[in-house]
């Protein structure tokens, strides 16, 4: 799969379909990668999370990657112009789960608005080979779509999802038809849920999960 075809319009698509929302679902939990040494962003997209992580957290090194070669040179210029040292940065061009981290290699994984884009098989394989290289206490910050358990949200919600992927299957050639909840798999690698912040009645989530035992 590939987004070259959007990489020059996402910014301005986004923020005419969606405002900040998926901005603000994405930077939800930066403040948990304080002291992450290095950071492993997949699906970095048009690098917006990318930048103000490598703001926020001036120590941290970010490895970035994408299935999108378009996308890939979107964030690199956008870290570029806001002054990141480029010897903190990684970017890597490649399509999982074909590429996996070496083992127990970050501190911190990201997977923004990227899990959504797997059909149920995929999906698997996408969370195990990234799982191996977090390290025994590693964080992973998701942010997706979601659905609601019940009622209106949830029809709302579906009805979101039909034309969701009924342009970016077709446009983009991303496997998925629906979206699958990613929380078993997480939980069959050692994370477990530390913290989950809905929005968008229920459409949108900014989770943090985080392996081995919760601190309380």
């Amino acid at each position: 799969m590939s987004f070259d075809v959007l990489a020059p319009h996402y910014t301005w698509m986004e923020a005419v379909l969606a405002g900040g929302r998926l901005q603000r679902c994405r930077l939800a939990w930066l403040e948990a990668l304080e002291n992450s040494e290095r950071i492993l962003i997949v699906g970095v997209g048009h690098g917006h999370f990318l930048r103000r992580c490598a703001e926020r957290h001036p120590r941290s090194r970010l490895v970035a990657v994408d299935a999108s070669a378009g996308m890939l040179r979107q964030a690199e210029r956008r870290a570029r112009r806001a002054g990141v040292e480029p010897a903190r940065l990684e970017f890597v061009h490649a399509r999982l789960p074909d590429w996996a981290p070496r083992a127990e290699e970050f501190d911190a994984i990201v997977t923004h608005f990227f899990l959504d884009c797997f059909a149920p098989p995929e999906l698997e394989r996408v969370v195990a080979a990234l799982a191996r290289g977090a390290r025994p206490r590693a964080k992973w910050l998701v942010a997706d779509f979601a659905l609601p358990p019940a009622g209106w949200a949830r029809r709302r919600a579906r009805a979101v999802h039909a034309l969701m992927y009924g342009f970016f299957r077709p446009v983009t050639g991303i496997p998925a038809r629906r979206w699958t909840e990613p929380d078993p798999q997480l939980r069959a690698h050692g994370f477990a849920l530390a913290g989950r912040r809905p929005s968008e009645w229920g459409l949108l989530r900014s989770d943090l999960w985080q392996r081995g035992k919760l601190r309380m």
